[in-house]
């Protein structure tokens, strides 16, 4: 199947400002591309693109004083399955892991492993190792916090998350992300576009997603704490160790955000 995806930002800023922003496809999709998801502003300002230490593709500039648009729009190819799923894939030993999954068994930001570490072995230590034990915590936490997207906070953590019982889909990723770390699976954040191809109508409004990876089997597995189901047209943005790593715009200085839309639909017909 063939997405249509992008996203427009409108800001006002009061002065010139430097930002960052982290909004094309993760260069392992980039050959997905149908229409490259070209970063383009509005007025027209240089750009430098660079890689970060995940490898995520940041773009920085300079805003100028005024109104201030950022915008991307490709087309991407999918093949339309489903997130993959193997229910007998196993939970490493520590000792055995690779050395680039350690930095994900580490508290971060807003996953703070040292405040759920009990609850996490309370809950999951007689849960099967590996997938079966991922699934127990995404199902946990699925139950856990009701989606409120009115209820989004910038601040909150994992722990944050469990106690008020609220949040939106980056809560539920740090959560399950911290319970997963604490169980000595190594996980890491995601964020991208996902479609609601297939699923029942009507739609709700488009936004980015965020889920996670774990580290199962000698490879990276998505799981979905969100919406806890598989889905399709799942496409990756970024990586990092939890949304303070991969934020989608990062500006160093104040401004308001005027406008904000997102798309990831389904294209038929002639290509």
């Amino acid at each position: 199947m063939r997405l249509r995806i992008g996203c427009k930002l409108d800001y006002r800023f009061e002065q010139p400002t430097p930002l960052i922003t982290i909004l094309n496809v993760h260069f392992s999709r980039f050959s997905d591309l149908e229409r490259a998801d070209y970063l383009v502003t509005s007025p027209s300002v240089p750009l430098e693109s660079y890689r970060d230490a995940f490898g995520n593709w940041c773009t920085r500039m300079v805003a100028p004083e005024g109104n201030f648009t950022v915008a991307t729009d490709g087309i991407f190819r999918d093949g339309g399955s489903l997130d993959p799923v193997d229910e007998r894939a196993g939970q490493h030993p520590v000792a055995n892991l690779p050395f680039e999954t350690l930095n994900f068994l580490l508290g971060s930001r807003y996953c703070d492993t040292d405040l759920l570490s009990a609850e996490a072995w309370r809950r999951f230590e007689g849960a099967e190792p590996g997938w079966n034990r991922v699934q127990a915590i995404c199902d946990f936490v699925h139950g856990a916090i009701a989606f409120d997207y009115l209820s989004a906070d910038s601040t909150r953590t994992a722990s944050q998350a469990l106690s008020q019982g609220k949040g939106v889909c980056r809560d539920f990723a740090h959560l399950a992300i911290a319970l997963c770390r604490c169980m000595n699976i190594p996980a890491r954040y995601c964020t991208g576009y996902l479609s609601e191809i297939g699923q029942p109508d009507p739609p709700p409004d488009n936004d980015f997603a965020a889920w996670m990876e774990v580290f199962l089997d000698h490879q990276w597995w998505t799981f979905d704490p969100r919406n806890n189901a598989r889905r399709r047209g799942r496409v990756l943005v970024a990586r990092g160790r939890d949304a303070a790593d991969v934020p989608l715009t990062l500006s160093f200085g104040p401004n308001t955000l005027t406008g904000f839309r997102v798309w990831a639909d389904e294209v038929r017909g002639v290509r």
